[in-house]
């Protein structure tokens, strides 16, 4: 039996491991993929100090770190089913089957896809494998290819696939359907990339997204967009035209663009084909919550973090006694938040296990959480702290309502 059990190898879930096994219990890591270290794997970015953000280098040290503590892995194991039977948990996995009192879950995040006719031919793909091809195996998606989806994360690996020498024709929208939605306006999609143009090297974009500071400069802003779009790392983000199709015989030849209106609407003779070899589908990223269900952890939506969301509160505590969250399964955000939070969730698992944990350090990783969050040099979602104050609104008034079952039970 182990002292804790943690599911999810990524940022968060080292993190905790390490701080768990550092105050000594007896960790168990279990991981689907071949690799510790999750999303952090295809992560490469310069930072705005100059250095150089490897991903690869930063899980191997973590990796490391873990072991040398004594951390325990079973790496490509998948876990298939979660019972709580008194105060234990039992884990079971396609390999063996773990025991624990406390439970966390750093299982991270998903992508979300938005369909395009033609989607299924080969050489389609989201951003991210794109981002795990490039980055961890060194292998190049294709020579010339187009982005559909513009947010955040395709941004951001966008100037990733660029610094590895791949031709990246544009970021386009997706043409609007009722999967779409706001992924496909124009505005909308304006005000969300706001918080990556500080990222961009040219400085026109840096100012003028300190421009849009209300409604109408953000109006302003739209209106006057150009139709080629702005280049950022000399890729141009096309913010009026949409990928209506993606065409050819066995594989990918090529996609049809055309022009929208402010609303996203195709504006008809406008269309065009511009031959790529490979495509990249990008609707963002999605917390990975299936295993909190089955543990019966209570969720609500909190569309600030990107989707349903396990009720925690501060110290990563969900209302499940022995269970645990930390990472992007809380929220949408980097990796370093997810670090931040992996750390703090390792004190809180040692002082619930009864290690003499000095409070003073778990209100200090509590705060050095959000000084990450603050500082962070992506964010994934505008409102990321109003989210985070929603989640502990809702956790609070959950403990509260469980309280007064509790008592009326007692009661009669």
């Amino acid at each position: 039996m182990n002292d804790v059990i943690i599911i999810g190898a990524g940022p968060a879930g080292l993190s905790a491991a390490i701080t768990s096994a550092q105050n000594g219990l007896n960790v168990l890591v279990i991981d689907e993929y071949f690799k510790p270290g999750g999303r952090l794997l295809g992560q490469l970015y310069e930072q705005p100090d100059g250095t150089w953000w490897n991903g690869i280098k930063e899980s191997e040290k973590l990796y490391e770190r873990a072991l040398e503590e004594g951390v325990q892995f079973h790496l490509e194991t998948s876990v298939t089913n979660i019972v709580r039977e008194d105060k234990e948990w039992i884990v079971y996995t396609d390999k063996e089957i773990f025991v624990t009192n406390h439970l966390l879950l750093a299982t991270g995040s998903a992508e979300a896809s938005v369909p395009v006719p033609g989607w299924t031919l080969p050489g389609v793909m989201t951003v991210g494998a794109a981002q795990v091809m490039t980055n961890v195996h060194r292998v190049r998606p294709g020579e010339r290819g187009i982005i559909i989806g513009i947010n955040v994360l395709s941004a951001a690996i966008a100037m990733e696939l660029s610094l590895a020498g791949v031709n990246i024709v544009c970021l386009t929208l997706p043409h609007q359907n009722i999967i779409s939605k706001e992924k496909a306006h124009p505005k909308k999609v304006f005000e969300s990339l706001l918080h990556v143009a500080p990222m961009a090297p040219s400085p026109l974009v840096k100012l003028g997204s300190k421009l849009m500071v209300n409604d109408l400069m953000k109006n302003l802003g739209i209106t006057f967009y150009p139709n080629n779009g702005f280049k950022m790392w000399g890729i141009p983000i096309q913010l009026k035209k949409t990928a209506i199709e993606i065409y050819g015989e066995q594989e990918v030849e090529g996609v049809v663009i055309a022009q929208v209106n402010k609303d996203g609407e195709v504006i008809k003779g406008t269309e065009e084909k511009i031959e790529v070899d490979f495509v990249c589908i990008s609707g963002g990223l999605y917390p990975l919550v299936e295993l909190a269900a089955l543990a019966g952890c209570p969720f609500r939506y909190i569309e600030e973090l990107g989707g349903y969301i396990p009720l925690h509160n501060e110290k990563l505590e969900t209302p499940v006694e022995g269970l645990y969250v930390a990472g992007n399964i809380t929220g949408i955000e980097g990796a370093k938040v997810a670090a931040a939070q992996g750390r703090l969730a390792g004190l809180t698992i040692a002082n619930n296990f009864g290690k003499d944990i000095d409070e003073h350090d778990i209100n200090s990783a509590i705060r050095t959480v959000k000084e990450t969050r603050e500082n962070a040099y992506i964010q994934f979602h505008p409102e990321i702290e109003k989210g985070r104050e929603k989640v502990q609104e809702e956790y609070e008034r959950y403990i509260s309502s469980c309280s007064k079952q509790n008592e009326t039970s007692l009661a009669l």
